[in-house]
């Protein structure tokens, strides 16, 4: 069994951590995943709540995002620090700020890989499937 990396996730906004969310998300979408860097940094990050999670050393490892409809996504993990509780970590900081805030639901459109992950925090597809920056994504929500 794996140790888990993430020693905390902090919740933020982008004016404070722009270099850390970018640094993540670039390597993660745009560097991994081949999606076009206008698409994911699509001018809407300064209206979100974000998440960074935080290794045991510090660093920076992975983000979230929260719309203020509910919206959930740009989650990104760098890709050592996968399968460590880091995704988790940021799922249910999010869904518990959504909660407090009165949010009826948290939605988003997962990649059809990430499907399980999202499915074992509750969220249930909805929709036909569709493609979002050359991938198969399904919407799915959970009902807070």
């Amino acid at each position: 069994m794996q140790t888990k990396s993430i020693i905390r996730v902090e919740q933020t906004n982008w004016q404070t951590s722009e270099p850390e969310i970018k640094h993540i998300r670039t390597a993660v979408f745009v560097e991994e995943q081949n999606v076009p860097e206008e698409i994911d940094f699509d001018g809407l990050d300064d209206q979100c709540i974000h998440w960074l999670a935080y290794d045991n050393n510090g660093l920076p490892v992975g983000t979230g995002r929260l719309l203020p409809d509910g919206h959930f996504g740009r989650m990104a993990v760098l890709k050592p620090n996968r399968k460590r509780g880091v995704g988790d970590a940021i799922m249910r900081a999010a869904i518990a700020s959504a909660a407090a805030a009165k949010l009826p639901e948290i939605y988003l459109h997962a990649q059809l890989t990430a499907l399980p992950f999202y499915s074992g925090l509750g969220f249930i597809g909805y929709g036909e499937e569709f493609i979002d920056a050359d991938m198969p994504h399904i919407a799915m929500r959970l009902t807070l």
